[in-house]
């Protein structure tokens, strides 16, 4: 009948391994679940509402078909319930229905992603998901790292910025888009990102950067063809500048982490995550203007709702954390930080939308976690990445926010979303990251000014295993590294109080001594200690660094 042919139709989609099995041993199973749909269809609506259903091409004949219970006749239906009798408790189905209609509201739903998905594989790379060895061993715990800084331009935001400009093309026009161009303000990644895409889909671009934005990743930007307007001294200026643009040059303004092409960009990196690691617990996310984890956490709670999804942010910039706590995205103080690209002074109102019916909680990491999470990168899987997109792994260290033991033997995934560092920055962040590894560390020792003396001191430490790298001798002022001794009059400001120095050479007593400020390279925390307690009576200090 042709009721049948459509029930045969929903069941290939609905139970494809059942109806596609073609043994004799699975005809039973077949025959039941073939019962037991034909009876939930029936008991649940008519024909009629079936027919219309397939005629508008939808794919399942019911939203929600009432379960079949054989204890329970299709006369019972008309029953009018005792009015004594307690009321049922209310069902699952109801709250996880309005749950439903929430999420479809949302600026940016799992839709959208799959679009996206689709629209920008031909234009964005597909970056690896690898499990580390050595990090799982560190951590306790199975960390798979998505390299996103492979990108041709080095972070994530490819992805947004080709699906954005994507959107445009088919809104607008291809004709309007490439006469006007599309514009946004950006210190980095986001710049790179637009102008790369810009320039391969023909697409004018003009980007606003601020006067702090790295040299080399202006260049970039110039090379892949881009307007290049250096203003305001933050990205918030900036972006003001922008906005004046926009009217009177007819330009596409385009916000690197709240328009929802560009959460829905991001989003993409959630689908390869649960189709390249199924069995992920967790998936910790770096945490800037929140458009990465709310498209990350909207794909990935979409397809595998029991993944719990953490985000991390500088605690010099915790703007996320601020607009949880207030309800709303606020404006919050941004301190300098390793994690510059995470520096954003307040979140996007689409990508909190978004990110709030997701995101299970948000943590803060610190500079010295941050450093340490670079070089363990360098060292361990020789990966250069920038401080925003090791924020992910600095919150997962020893010590840190997420190091917890319900996380212990997890699988766990963390994006890696930027590598863009300057060479000079890279240099400066792995000295932090060694002296926070106890793998490198200041001092200052009290030596004799004759023949020597230096000498001996030297000869100490290489008895102990520690290798100079730096010494400074200074006759002056013990306090060299504090002290404005140059000023007016030799006075000296340690501890902001103007006093005549008595130090160096205006110390009265043990004039044959001097003191010498000495850094060493050292193999560990226990190395160091080892050191200390070898080379004691040579410290004018009690502690190291």
């Amino acid at each position: 009948t042709n009721f049948d042919s459509i029930m045969l139709r929903h069941l290939r989609a609905s139970a494809p391994r059942a109806i596609g099995a073609s043994s004799s041993g699975t005809s039973t199973g077949i025959k039941s679940y073939t019962f037991t749909f034909a009876r939930s269809i029936r008991s649940s609506t008519n024909f009629a509402a079936i027919q219309a259903r397939e005629a508008a091409g939808l794919r399942y004949p019911i939203a929600n078909p009432r379960p079949f219970s054989s204890e329970v006749s299709d006369d019972n239906d008309d029953v009018t319930p005792d009015e004594d009798a307690p009321l049922p408790p209310p069902r699952r189905k109801t709250e996880s229905l309005q749950r439903d209609i929430i999420l479809e509201s949302l600026p940016v739903t799992f839709a959208d992603i799959s679009r996206a998905n689709v629209a920008i594989r031909a234009g964005v790379k597909r970056t690896p998901c690898i499990k580390s060895y050595f990090l799982s061993e560190l951590l306790g715990a199975n960390i798979f790292l998505k390299a996103e800084f492979q990108q041709f331009t080095g972070s994530f935001k490819e992805r947004g910025a080709r699906n954005a400009i994507l959107t445009l093309l088919r809104e607008m026009g291809e004709e309007k888009l490439r006469e006007t161009g599309v514009i946004a303000a950006s210190a980095g990644n986001h710049a790179l990102a637009l102008a790369y895409h810009g320039k391969d889909l023909g697409v004018p671009v003009t980007v606003v950067m601020p006067t702090v934005a790295p040299l080399a990743k202006v260049d970039k930007c110039r090379k892949f063809g881009a307007k290049i307007i250096i203003y305001g001294a933050h990205i918030g200026e900036a972006k003001e500048y922008a906005e004046t643009l926009i009217a009177s040059e007819g330009l596409e303004y385009i916000n690197g982490y709240d328009d929802p092409p560009i959460i829905a960009g991001a989003g993409t990196i959630g689908i390869e995550i649960i189709e390249d690691v199924p069995c992920v617990d967790a998936v910790v996310v770096p945490v800037g203007g929140a458009g990465l984890i709310a498209g990350v956490s909207c794909a990935v709670k979409t397809l595998k709702p029991d993944v719990k999804v953490y985000g991390v942010e500088p605690e010099f910039a915790a703007s996320y954390i601020a607009a949880t706590n207030a309800g709303k995205p606020v404006p919050t103080k941004i301190t300098p930080t390793l994690a510059d690209g995470l520096a954003v002074p307040m979140v996007g109102p689409h990508a909190f939308e978004v990110a709030r019916h997701y995101v299970d909680e948000c943590v803060t990491c610190t500079e010295k976690e941050v450093s340490l999470a670079i070089l363990r990168l360098i060292e361990n899987e020789k990966m250069v990445v920038e401080g925003g997109g090791a924020t992910g792994l600095a919150a997962l260290l020893p010590g840190a926010k997420l190091d917890r033991p319900e996380l212990k033997g997890k699988n766990i995934v963390v994006p890696l979303c930027g590598g863009n560092i300057d060479t000079t920055v890279l240099g400066r962040v792995l000295e932090r990251g060694l002296a926070a590894d106890d793998r490198m560390k200041n001092f200052v020792a009290t030596v004799s000014d004759r023949p020597g003396g230096i000498a001996r001191l030297t000869t100490l430490l290489g008895d102990h295993g520690a290798s100079i790298k730096d010494m400074y001798h200074e006759r002056k002022c013990t306090l060299f590294d504090k002290c404005s001794f140059n000023r007016p009059h030799g006075r000296c400001s340690f501890k902001k109080t103007f006093r005549r120095c008595k130090t160096g050479a205006f110390l009265h007593s043990n004039i044959d001594h001097v003191h010498v400020k000495v850094v060493v390279e050292l193999q560990g925390k226990d190395h160091a200690q080892k050191n200390r307690k070898g080379t004691d009576r040579t410290w004018i200090c009690p502690c190291l660094g």
